[in-house]
C-alpha cells in the first residue's frame, strides 16, 4: 500500500514541469559525458572548443532560458512553446562542436511532444511532430550546405525517440477518448434503465389507483339507489384518486418528455454506487411498489445485515403523491445500499424532514467519503439524481468536511399534497 502512495504526486506533476526536468537532465548529461568519471580513461565525449568558454556557457545559459520559456507556454500555447524548445535545442547543441542535435538536447522536445499529443487535438499533436523532425533535418542541411560533418545516424535515432514519443502520447488520447465516450455512454443508459424503472413503478401505482377507482365505482353503483350518501361518498373518493394520479402523471410524464439532463452532471457518482437495491426483499421485481413507511423496515434490516442506520423523522409524516413517494424511498434505499457496500462504516443516519411546500432528505455518514470506494464503477448516484431531477427536485452528492459523505435530496410537493 505504501508503495503506491506516491503515484498520486506523480500524476498531479504537470508537463510543464516534466518538460524542464527533463532538460534539466539533458544538460546534466550533457556535462557528465564530457567528464572523465570514476572508472574511465577518458571523458566519454571530447569537449567542444567553446564548451567551457565563455561564449559557450552563454549559448548554455540562453538555451536554458528558451527551454524554460517554453514550458511556461506549453499549457496555453503549444505549438509556441515547441518552437521555444526545438530554438533552445539548436543553441545548446552549437558549443557542443557535434554534427547532429545530441538525445540530451531533444529530451526536453520529446517530453514535450509527448504531453501535447496525449492533451491536445490530433492536429496540433501532428504540428508539433512536424516541427521536431523539419528542425532535425534543417539542422542537418545546414551544415550540410556549409559544409561540415553531420551525424546522419545519430539524428536517425533522434528522430525515432521524437515519432516514439508522438506515437505514446496520440495512444494515451486515443485512450482518453474512448473512456470518455465509454463513460456518457454508460450514464446515458445508466438514466435510460432509471427511467424505465421509474415508469414500472409509475405503472404499478396507476393500476393500483385505477383498481380502487373501479371498485368504488362498481359499489356506487349497486346503492346509487337504496343508499345515495353511500354513492356520493363513493363517487368522491373516485373523483379524489383520479384527480390525484392524474396529476401524478401528468408530472411524471411531462418531466419525462423534457430533454434528456447534461451527463456530465453526474460525473461525481459514477463511482460511489451501484444501482443495486439492499436485499432481494426489497427488490421492486418482487413485490409492490414501496414508500416512506418502509423506510422503518428498510433501516431494522440494513441494522440486522450489520450497519446500524438511524432514522430520524420531522415534520408531520402524511400521505404523499405516488410518484414522490416511491422516488423518495428509492432513493434512500440506494444512499443507504452505497453505505453498506462502499463506506466502510458501521452506521449512518438517514433524516427525513416533511413540510408543507418540500420533501428534504439527508444521509450522512462517517465513512471513507471520496465517492471512488467501490472496486467497480456503479450507476447509484446517476439514479439518484435522475429520480430527483423528474420531479423538479435538487440532488447533491459530496464529501464531507469533517470526513463522511452526504446525500442531499429536496422534492418539491404540490399544493395540496397530502392535505
Amino acid at each position: 500500500m505504501t508503495a503506491m502512495l506516491p503515484l498520486p504526486l506523480l500524476k498531479r506533476v504537470r508537463p510543464s514541469t516534466w518538460t524542464a526536468l527533463a532538460w534539466g537532465a539533458g544538460m546534466v548529461f550533457t556535462f557528465l559525458m564530457r567528464l572523465r568519471l570514476p572508472g574511465e580513461e577518458a571523458a566519454t565525449v571530447m569537449a567542444g572548443v567553446v564548451f567551457y568558454r565563455w561564449d559557450g556557457l552563454v549559448m548554455m545559459a540562453v538555451g536554458t532560458g528558451l527551454a524554460l520559456w517554453g514550458c511556461r507556454l506549453l499549457a496555453h500555447r503549444p505549438v509556441a512553446a515547441m518552437g521555444r524548445l526545438l530554438a533552445a535545442s539548436v543553441v545548446a547543441t552549437t558549443p557542443l562542436s557535434v554534427g547532429e542535435i545530441p538525445l540530451a538536447q531533444f529530451l526536453a522536445v520529446d517530453v514535450a511532444l509527448y504531453a501535447v499529443a496525449a492533451t491536445r487535438p490530433r492536429r496540433t499533436g501532428l504540428v508539433a511532430l512536424a516541427m521536431a523532425l523539419g528542425t532535425l533535418v534543417g539542422y542537418l542541411t545546414v551544415r550540410l550546405v556549409c559544409g561540415w560533418n553531420v551525424g546522419t545516424s545519430a539524428e536517425l535515432a533522434v528522430a525515432m525517440t521524437a515519432a516514439i514519443a508522438w506515437l505514446i502520447g496520440n495512444s494515451t488520447h486515443q485512450a482518453r477518448e474512448y473512456a470518455e465516450k465509454s463513460r456518457v455512454q454508460a450514464a446515458a443508459q445508466a438514466v435510460t434503465a432509471e427511467r424505465l424503472r421509474i415508469a414500472r413503478e409509475m405503472h404499478d401505482s396507476v393500476a393500483h389507483s385505477i383498481g380502487i377507482i373501479a371498485l368504488q365505482a362498481g359499489a356506487a353503483a349497486r346503492v346509487i339507489e337504496t343508499q345515495p350518501v353511500a354513492a356520493r361518498e363513493a363517487l368522491g373518493s373516485i373523483e379524489t384518486a383520479g384527480r390525484e394520479t392524474l396529476a401524478g402523471l401528468r408530472r411524471m410524464l411531462g418531466a419525462l418528455r423534457q430533454a434528456e439532463p447534461e451527463l456530465p452532471q453526474h460525473a461525481e457518482g459514477l463511482a460511489y454506487g451501484d444501482g443495486a437495491p439492499l436485499g432481494p426483499a426489497l427488490d421492486p421485481a418482487l413485490g409492490p411498489a414501496l414508500g416512506l413507511a418502509d423506510v422503518d423496515r428498510l433501516a431494522a434490516t440494513t441494522t440486522a445485515a450489520g450497519v446500524r442506520v438511524d432514522v430520524r423523522w420531522h415534520g408531520e409524516r402524511r400521505p404523499l403523491p405516488p410518484e414522490i413517494d416511491i422516488s423518495a424511498y428509492r432513493i434512500i434505499q440506494e444512499a443507504v445500499t452505497n453505505v453498506v457496500r462502499h463506506a466502510g462504516t458501521p452506521s449512518c443516519r438517514v433524516t427525513v424532514d416533511s413540510r408543507t411546500d418540500e420533501l428534504s432528505i439527508e444521509i450522512t455518514d462517517d465513512g471513507r467519503g471520496d465517492g471512488r470506494s467501490g472496486k467497480g464503477q456503479g450507476w447509484g448516484l446517476v439514479g439518484m439524481r435522475e429520480r430527483a431531477t423528474l420531479l423538479h427536485g435538487d440532488f447533491s452528492a459530496e464529501p464531507r468536511p469533517e470526513g463522511g459523505f452526504r446525500v442531499t435530496v429536496r422534492l418539491p410537493l404540490p399544493v395540496g399534497a397530502g392535505a
